[in-house]
């Protein structure tokens, strides 16, 4: 059975505003150009701490892939400096690495009963990604995308194995279509609506494609696509708006499985076939997000996981009359993707615990075991020093209960106060679980340094409407609910609320530097990675095949009393406040927050006469993919953090 892909889901010299306050003499900048890397300000790291953070940063994950017959599996873990996909062949056997690039490989879905698998491949981090399709036999990777600057992602595969399903912007460069390529054959578009699909499922006798248009996480429109005739036919949706996730033909082919918020708060499984009033919900009783299945080929099981919490649970069911089936204990961690062998006996997934890396496991039915197939390093440290996060809830401004995942530092002298350093996951709308983290570690097991990782609102996970709380014009509430967590800080004996560090990454950015704007007094020193410092310049220049996706959560621009809301709280046109050291770390390729976001808060800040650590890697995108400039990144973070938190 086929492991379903999520979607994968310039430059703009912008000026100060009219405003500002007169600028005062910028620190000298100290730059050094190394190879694709580019450093402001940033002192070299030392070979003492090189040494320290080596054995973190050699940690690896195994994240499954697919099956390549009953007998093997495929999984992507890092060889050098990228992930790449391997095949292992039994449990804890050897790792057969298959491809070997310097950019990532991503989307691997293994092809249906034949000897291969499709991936992904971009360069440079821009997120162009082109299709590859490789044989097992030849060993020998063919392109069938365009190449150029289009956009190729989410393929699917039909059950026989014969065509590949894909959503690309090749058309116009702006809307994502369906695309279907068949043996040799070019592509050909057999979906352009406008807007962004994707296929979730093909009909056995692969005639028909379930297919989803998506507008945004809470607004997605399921149907069906006749290949032969081109027709579409759209599903009703009850009160007109809802969230869905893949649609998947039941193995009758008469109705289907799938996931939605479709009057309920949460994203539950569900069956539906013609001729029903209502469908079957097979989550009602469990008031969490299903947050993926699979159906085996065989007919006989559906799996699927929810997210409780931020903690995976795995449920087995039989088919058709849906009856539970007990399955083996799992670790308590966040599972990845599942799926079931091609002969329906077994199940494979990934596991990530707090305390462990990414690593497979594979579940006999029958015999009701579960198996671990693959062992990750952990760059020789002693896994029992791990600190595994407890779940703590605090109150915000308004009452909202918000969680957060808190980090402390084993055996801490009594009266010893701690640093706390912030993290603040990106989106908004994703979450922050509690995988492993090597930075995270390190930062407690090494420095001593708490950790607090908030859902802030806007997170998905924990229902629709707490999703929606941040939008538009609420978007300094989720603000503010770091202002309530700076509050618990200072409640708790532990933490020292005067050495407070916040860190994150894209969205995470963005609040990273609205919390400077907002707190200065409160908080030490701030690290923004790839981050927003004004809505309306980043929806001018992300790329356009995103930038409706976007508008629908952060407001449009365009609109004048929208623009004068995203003037009013820009970090970009509050530059002035932010009085704290600040670290901005960017990637030159950027599709989706540009380099230009960096450019102007590094200006915007210096013109204050603040310094500012200013970080670019030539090479990446939005983040670091690269195990080299990652390494570089997380000792000049390293050293900020001892400089402005741990510095007596």
């Amino acid at each position: 059975m086929r492991l379903r892909a999520l979607p994968i889901t310039l430059a703009l010299l912008a000026t100060l505003p009219a405003f500002a306050l007169t600028p005062v003499a910028a620190p000298a900048v100290q730059r050094e150009e190394v190879g694709n890397r580019i450093s402001e300000n940033i002192p070299a790291p030392s070979a003492e701490l090189l040494e320290q953070l080596n054995r973190y940063q050699n940690t690896r994950g195994a994240n499954f892939a697919g099956w390549s017959g009953n007998d093997a599996i495929l999984v992507t873990t890092r060889f050098g400096e990228t992930n790449q996909v391997h095949v292992v062949r039994q449990p804890l056997g050897m790792r057969e690495q298959l491809t070997f690039y310097r950019e990532p490989t991503v989307a691997v879905q293994a092809q249906p009963g034949r000897g291969g698998f499709v991936f992904g491949k971009d360069e440079g981090g821009s997120e162009f990604w082109q299709l590859y399709r490789y044989d097992l036999a030849t060993r020998e990777a063919v392109r069938f995308t365009d190449g150029g600057r289009s956009r190729n992602e989410a393929p699917l595969w039909s059950h026989d194995g014969t065509q590949v399903a894909f959503t690309s912007t090749m058309r116009n460069g702006r809307d994502s279509d369906i695309w279907i390529q068949t043996g040799d054959s070019a592509p050909r578009n057999v979906l352009s609506q406008g807007g962004t699909w994707f296929a979730t499922d093909f009909s056995r006798d692969g005639r028909k494609l379930l297919v989803t248009r998506t507008v945004s996480i809470n607004e997605s429109y399921p149907g069906e696509l006749d290949l032969a005739t081109g027709k579409l036919e759209m599903f009703p949706v009850d009160g007109g708006k809802a969230a869905f996730g893949p649609f998947r033909y039941a193995p009758d082919g008469k109705g289907a499985y799938y996931t939605s918020d479709e009057g309920t708060e949460f994203r539950t499984l569900r069956y539906h076939a013609p001729g029903m009033a209502k469908p079957v919900m097979l989550s009602e009783n469990i008031p969490w997000d299903v947050t993926g299945f699979d159906i085996a080929d065989d007919g006989k099981h559906l799996v699927f996981a929810t997210n409780e919490d931020g903690i995976g649970k795995l449920h087995l069911r039989t088919l058709p009359d849906h009856r539970e089936v007990a399955l083996p204990e799992l670790p308590v961690g966040v599972i990845g993707g599942i799926a079931f062998s091609p002969d329906g006996s077994r199940v494979a997934l990934t596991l990530n615990t707090a305390t462990s890396p990414s690593d497979v496991h594979v579940i006999d039915i029958a015999a009701k075991t579960l198996t671990r197939w693959t062992q990750s390093e952990v760059g020789g440290l002693d896994t029992s020093r791990f600190v595994a996060p407890s779940l703590i809830r605090y109150e915000s401004f308004d009452g909202l209960s918000v969680p957060a995942f808190y980090y402390r530092p084993a055996n801490v002298p009594a009266g010893k106060k701690l640093p706390v350093v912030i993290q603040i996951h990106g989106g908004p709308e994703a979450q922050a679980f509690p995988t492993f983290s090597p930075s995270i570690q390190y930062l407690v097991n090494e420095l001593g340094i708490a950790v607090l990782v908030p859902n802030v609102r806007g997170s998905a996970g924990y229902g629709k409407r707490y999703l929606q709380l941040d939008n538009g014009f609420k978007r300094k509430d989720s603000v503010k609910d770091i202002g309530a967590l700076l509050d618990w800080v200072a409640s708790q004996p532990e933490l020292d609320a005067e050495r407070v560090g916040v860190f994150g990454g894209s969205y995470g950015g963005y609040m990273v530097l609205a919390s400077m704007v907002d707190y200065a007094d409160r908080i030490a020193a701030g690290v923004d990675v790839v981050g927003i410092s004004h809505f309306a310049t980043f929806l001018e220049a992300t790329e356009d095949y995103r930038r409706d996706l976007r508008r629908v959560e952060y407001g449009d621009e365009r609109d004048p009393a929208m623009r004068a809301f995203m003037d009013q709280i820009a970090p970009l046109n509050n530059a002035a406040k932010i009085t704290s050291p600040l670290f901005v770390a960017q990637g030159a390729n950027d599709p989706r927050v540009p380099l230009s976001e960096a450019d102007q808060i590094v200006a915007a800040v210096r013109g204050n006469g603040r310094d500012v650590w200013y970080l670019v890697f030539k090479d990446e995108g939005h983040g670091f993919a690269k195990k080299s400039n990652a390494d570089w990144f997380n000792a000049a973070t390293v050293m900020f953090w001892q400089r402005h938190l741990l510095a007596e």
